[in-house]
């Protein structure tokens, strides 16, 4: 069995570039280093990641949190040093063996941090918009595409940080300036959290993804006063470095791990109650020491400075001063490949009333089989006739085509399964295999796939906006089969509690087929929605990505 020096551990939620990440990394080690990278609960597709003996996939089915996702790895490492980093960044050639050499066991150590150019969003004349959120071309209007770059910038080349008196972290260039400041490995006060290194040890020692924290926030604060208080020192290694994808446009370029105003409050409250109340229990230092070895530290007055010292600081304590203990303890968990812990079963519930243009089911039920094949999904399908389709049949031979008949089929099919969640599949609708990667993370939310498109048998016409339907649905199952039996009591039609709903979008769309049966009136124009603010985001198209040209697409049905 390998033993390694160095595990570099990526907590990731809904990265679409981890696999660009651990790719960078194994191309740029030089030394014994693996990667152990947590898959928190996905709710998008799961990117391709590197099939190599050297990386280790946890695959969570319901996040956890940032930091409890890096203990998590932690406690599958047996190696001497920890690197946590972000799962969107690239590397210097050899930052491995270059980062081992200059280490000291009570250190934390930094590469130099550059900004990583991840992609840009290119149109088809060639207009270029650097990286950000998703949208049209900013100079033309026609669709962009990713075209990725994954270089490090050649500035800014960070190596100070510090953090205020709320406390808020700091860019430091300032400490850069002064008499004396200089050489390859040089001190900061604190540490920007996308990318870290210490010993196993220490790890655990300190706690240093101590889950009171929160998921997400402070985590370069915590690690960096920890590591100083208890006599330690934070460093910065220059001879190498790492680049660092910021987004903070919003829209489909923020934070993956979503995080309230609220939730960084609690993590502030949290620091504050541990470090300026020289509450942790490991310090051997007071926080105004570190503080005063800086000084003048930005953000910070003499007055702050002075009611450190004074510990007279007033602010609420939201969390409690004691911090969480944290064990390095081993699970039953393998030591290499793909781990899934407690993955939940899926099920497709499949309803069709018999009454479809063959070609069409014929086509849809082609591409269910394969899907079904493909993501190991089992179907279930609930008909009016006596079907082969899938794997089981149930079947309800006096209905009558119409909405209360549709709310049958669900319960009945509902109550037959033993899955714990519910893709819903309807039988002129063609699923693309992405929309099964979807994965709920609440067992109360209705979770929508919006990411479909509405075709025209006669000219391929496509169109879609954003409305949530019940073909693309995924829930837990006892979820679904509560709402659906007290629905079917009622026996109105009537559209879930919003409370209760959350939308994702598949990496590649759906297609509904227009035809004749389709219970709901479509729409093909703008001027086909009596209410306008109902066509969010309405679009036509010709063509659909992961399907093609949409008149071959129809083309005999």
């Amino acid at each position: 069995m390998t033993t390694y020096d160095l595990s570099i551990l990526i907590p990731g939620r809904n990265e679409m570039f981890l696999g660009k990440t651990i790719e960078n990394i194994l191309a740029n080690i030089e030394g014994k280093t693996e990667v152990i990278a947590v898959l928190d609960g996905y709710t998008v597709p799961v990117p391709e990641l590197p099939q190599d003996s050297r990386v280790t996939i946890v695959n969570l089915p319901k996040s956890i949190g940032q930091r409890a996702a890096t203990n998590v790895a932690a406690r599958l490492s047996k190696s001497k040093y920890l690197m946590k980093c972000d799962a969107h960044c690239s590397f210097d050639k050899g930052f491995d063996v270059k980062m081992i050499a200059e280490m000291h066991d009570d250190w934390t150590m930094v590469p130099l941090m550059k900004n990583l150019h991840a992609f840009d969003w290119l149109c088809p004349d060639g207009h270029r918009r650097y990286q950000g959120p998703s949208g049209p071309c900013s100079e033309c209007g026609k669709p962009t595409v990713r075209d990725i770059f994954w270089k490090a910038k050649e500035r800014p080349n960070s190596v100070s940080y510090c953090f205020d008196s709320v406390p808020h972290f700091q860019y430091f260039n300032e400490y850069t300036k002064r008499p004396g400041y200089g050489g390859d490995i040089t001190e900061t006060m604190s540490l920007q959290g996308s990318c870290w290194m210490l010993t196993r040890d220490k790890y655990w020692e300190l706690g240093v993804c101590d889950e009171k924290f929160g998921s997400w926030g402070s985590q370069g604060i915590e690690v960096a006063v920890k590591t100083w208080l208890s006599g330690g020192r934070v460093m910065v290694n220059k001879k190498t470095w790492y680049a660092h994808m910021f987004r903070t446009q919003g829209g489909d370029f923020s934070f993956p791990y979503p995080i309230s105003g609220r939730d960084q409050e609690k993590a502030k409250d949290y620091a504050r109650t541990l470090f300026f109340n020289n509450n942790w229990p490991k310090q051997v230092h007071p926080l105004s020491w570190l503080v005063e070895k800086f000084w003048p530290v930005k953000g910070w007055s003499e007055e702050d400075l002075a009611k450190l010292k004074a510990n007279t600081f007033k602010f609420k304590d939201q969390s409690g001063a004691k911090p969480a203990e944290i064990e390095p303890t081993e699970g039953e968990l393998p030591a290499k490949g793909l781990i899934y812990l407690d993955w939940p079963t899926k099920e497709i519930v499949f309803y069709t009333d018999n009454q479809l243009k063959l070609k069409i089911a014929h086509r849809v039920q082609g591409v269910l089989s394969k899907v079904s094949k493909e993501k190991k999904i089992s179907i279930l399908s609930a008909s009016f006739k006596q079907m082969t389709f899938g794997d089981r049949n149930v079947r309800f031979p006096d209905l009558k085509k119409g909405y209360v008949a549709t709310l049958k089929q669900i319960v009945g099919a509902l109550e037959v399964s033993q899955a714990d969640i519910i893709y819903f599949c309807e039988h002129d609708v063609l699923y693309h295999p992405s929309h099964f990667d979807f994965v709920p993370m609440k067992k109360d939310i209705f979770y929508y796939n919006q990411n479909w498109w509405r075709v025209r048998t006669t000219d391929g016409l496509a169109v879609r906006w954003d409305e949530n339907l019940t073909s693309g649905l995924c829930a837990y199952r006892e979820h679904l089969l509560k709402f659906y039996r007290e629905r079917l009591v009622e026996l109105e039609p009537g559209g879930e509690n919003s409370n209760y709903i959350s939308t994702w979008k598949s990496q590649y769309p759906n297609v509904v087929i227009e035809h004749q049966e389709n219970l709901i009136k479509n729409k093909w124009g703008i001027n086909d929605f009596r209410d306008k603010a109902t066509a969010k985001n309405f679009m036509t198209a010709i063509e659909i990505p992961g399907w093609g040209k949409t008149k071959e697409l129809v083309k005999g049905l």
